[in-house]
């Protein structure tokens, strides 16, 4: 980023700032100006792409920021910003190695603002800090930003649709584009199809590596399932793509994480 673009970012974003309170969203002007520096050159594009220098945390937070702020006033599905509490964006460090992928926010991440705070954000948790790690240290982020709505008086959570997460799915893109991790973890088929476009059983997907726009791609259970189905085997295998994970980061191993069980 040119210093031309980052002081104008840094503006709108004092802008922003400034007028939250005031305003239930931002201006039109703000978002205009956030669209033109903020749009991260995307892999989809078609366009020749070509390594750019990573952006420092600093400059990698204000991007991260832009694209928040855009996601905070996304209109894209009507009826998911009338049922919608707030937007879950992310949660983590921007120069993270490693980045989990849900698919959607649910009830608690609605209330909240943050990405897997229920109970299966709790088994995450638990998961990462079993792997010597801190929610911190790591990136956690959903393919949709907005809770899929569910009938009145329903209970529970629902899957999002294709569409809704082809239409989300650029934000994603972004986040991934700036943070540039090492290592993504897929959580679940939904999250795999809302990310790589295809559609499989978790029997064929989990276990082995895949790949996303050259990222090395872990993919596993999604924690909720675990909480549904407590075979001691189930969550041994999602144990054992952690250690393939921490070994593809070059992190060391101990005796007991191998022999652990969630």
């Amino acid at each position: 980023m040119t210093q031309p673009a980052l002081d104008l970012l840094i503006a709108t974003l004092e802008d922003i700032r400034n007028t939250r309170d005031r305003l239930p969203r931002a201006s039109k002007a703000i978002l205009g100006r956030l669209n033109s520096i903020a749009a991260v050159p995307s892999r989809e594009t078609g366009a020749p792409t070509k390594k750019q220098p990573s952006p420092n945390s600093d400059n990698k937070m204000l991007l991260l920021e832009a694209v928040r702020e855009r996601v905070r006033v996304c209109e894209k599905c009507p009826h998911l910003v009338r049922s919608r509490t707030q937007t879950v964006f992310g949660v983590g460090n921007p120069d993270a190695d490693l980045m989990f992928i849900g698919e959607a926010p649910g009830a608690d991440e609605d209330a909240q603002g943050e990405p897997f705070v229920g109970r299966a954000g709790q088994l995450l948790t638990k998961i990462i800090k079993a792997m010597n790690l801190t929610r911190e240290e790591v990136y956690i982020a959903n393919i949709l930003k907005c809770r899929p709505d569910t009938p009145p008086g329903a209970f529970g959570n629902r899957p999002p649709t294709p569409a809704e997460m082809q239409t989300c799915r650029p934000y994603l893109v972004e986040q991934i584009d700036i943070i540039e991790p090492k290592v993504l973890v897929a959580l679940g088929a939904v999250a795999v199809e809302g990310l790589l476009g295809m559609r499989a059983t978790m029997r064929e997907l989990r276990g082995r590596w895949h790949s996303y726009n050259g990222i090395p791609l872990m993919i596993t259970y999604h924690p909720a399932y675990l909480l549904r189905n407590q075979s001691l085997s189930e969550k041994r295998k999602v144990w054992e793509d952690m250690l393939q994970v921490l070994e593809r980061l070059g992190r060391p191993i101990t005796e007991r994480q191998r022999n652990y069980f969630l």
